[in-house]
C-alpha cells in the first residue's frame, strides 16, 4: 500500500513464520498468549460552513506521536441510516455487525461521518443530496489529514453512500487511493426500487425532508424480497440506534436517485476502483454496473457479484463475503508499471 514502510502481507508471513517456529520447538511466543488490543475510537468535528459536521475514527490503540501511520478506511454511508448505525452497529446477541471494528483489528485507521442533517451532525436545512454529500467529504478531508498524518485515503460507500464517493472521487482525484463502491446506482434502468423512487417523486420533492420511520427500516431488509438472508434482530437493533435521531431523514439522495441519474462519470474515476453488488439488489442491475465499470480508465478493478445477497451488503447475513472482497482489494500489491 502507499505510504506503507513495509508491505502488510510481509508483516503477516513474518509473524506467522515466528509463531509456527515457536510452536514446533514447544515455546508459544509471548505474543501469542497476549491478549488482543483493544479498539480506541474518538470523535471529531468538520466544519462546512455554518455547519458541524460529526466524524467517528476506530482503530487499534490510540495514535501516538513519531509512530507510523496505519492505512485510512473511510465509510460513507447511504440514504436512510447514519454513519454509525451503518458502520458500527452493536446489540447483544446479533454478532459482528461493524464494519468499522473489522477493519480497525484488521489494520486499518477507519472513519465514517455523519452527512449534512443525518444522526450527530448539524442540518443546514438543505435536502443533503448527492453535491452536498461530496462538499461535507471535502470538508472532512482537513480533519483526517491532521489527524493521520496521511493525504490519500481509501474510501468505502454503500448505496447513494457509493454514488457521494463517487462523485468525491471524481472531483478529488488526489484525495482518493482505493474505492469502493457497494451497491451502486449508476443510470438506475430496469431498477426496481429507483422505479419505485420515480412513481414516488411529487413526494419526495415535497420537502427537503422525508418519513423515515421503524417500519421503513424495517422494509429495507424485505423490499429485495428474500428476507431471510437479514437476522431481524439485526433490523431492531437499527431501529433502536435510528429512531433517537427522529422519524425524517433528508430527502435529496432519493430524489438524485430518481430523476438526477447519473451523477458519476466512470471516465473521471482515475484510481483503482471495486464495485461490489448483491445478486438479489432492487437498486441495480448487472447490466447498468457492469456499463460503469467498463468505462473506468483504471486498470486495477474488479467486479464482484455477492451470492445470496440484496442490497444491503453490510448487514446480510453473508456480509462476510463483502469483507473478504474489500480486504483482498485493499491488500492487493501495487501493479508494476512497464
Amino acid at each position: 500500500m502507499t505510504d506503507h514502510p513495509v508491505a502488510r502481507r510481509t508483516v503477516i508471513k513474518n509473524a506467522g513464520l515466528s509463531i509456527g517456529a515457536g510452536l514446533a520447538s514447544g515455546i508459544v511466543p509471548a505474543r501469542a498468549q497476549a491478549a488482543p488490543a483493544e479498539i480506541w475510537s474518538h470523535e471529531y468535528w468538520a466544519q462546512k460552513g455554518d455547519v458541524k459536521l460529526n466524524l467517528w475514527r476506530k482503530r487499534i490503540g490510540a495514535p501516538k506521536p513519531g509512530e507510523a501511520p496505519l492505512p485510512v478506511l473511510f465509510l460513507v454511508h447511504g440514504s436512510s441510516l447514519s454513519a454509525r448505525s451503518s458502520y458500527d452497529l452493536g446489540a447483544s446477541g446479533i454478532g459482528e455487525y461493524s464494519l468499522m471494528d473489522v477493519f480497525a483489528r484488521d489494520g486499518f485507521d477507519v472513519w465514517t461521518m455523519d452527512h449534512d442533517g443525518y444522526g450527530y451532525s448539524g442540518s443546514s436545512g438543505n435536502s443533503s443530496d448527492i453535491a452536498g454529500g461530496v462538499e461535507d467529504l471535502k470538508a472532512a478531508m482537513p480533519v483526517l489529514a491532521s489527524e493521520t498524518g496521511r493525504s490519500k485515503f481509501h474510501f468505502f460507500g454503500e448505496s447513494s453512500g457509493a454514488i457521494r464517493v463517487g462523485a468525491f472521487a471524481q472531483a478529488m482525484p488526489e484525495r482518493v487511493e482505493r474505492l469502493i463502491l457497494a451497491a451502486f446506482t449508476y443510470k438506475g434502468e430496469g431498477a426496481a426500487e429507483i422505479q419505485r423512487r420515480r412513481d414516488r417523486i411529487a413526494e419526495l420533492q415535497a420537502s427537503p425532508r422525508r418519513k423515515r420511520d421503524a417500519n421503513m427500516i424495517r422494509s429495507i431488509f424485505t423490499r429485495d424480497g428474500h428476507p431471510g438472508i437479514y437476522d431481524q434482530a439485526a433490523a431492531e437493533a437499527l431501529v433502536a440506534a435510528e429512531m433517537k435521531f427522529g422519524d425524517t431523514i433528508p430527502a435529496g439522495t432519493y430524489v438524485d436517485m430518481a430523476v438526477n441519474l447519473p451523477l458519476v462519470d466512470p471516465t473521471k474515476v482515475m484510481c483503482p476502483v471495486l464495485m461490489t453488488r448483491g445478486e438479489w439488489d432492487g437498486n441495480s442491475t448487472d447490466g447498468d454496473l457492469l456499463e460503469f465499470f467498463r468505462q473506468l480508465p483504471n486498470g486495477d478493478r474488479q467486479y464482484v457479484i455477492l451470492p445470496n445477497t440484496a442490497h444491503s451488503q453490510g448487514f446480510s447475513k453473508n456480509r462476510q463475503l463483502l469483507w473478504y472482497a474489500m480486504k483482498n482489494f485493499l491488500a492487493a500489491p501495487a501493479p508494476v508499471a512497464s
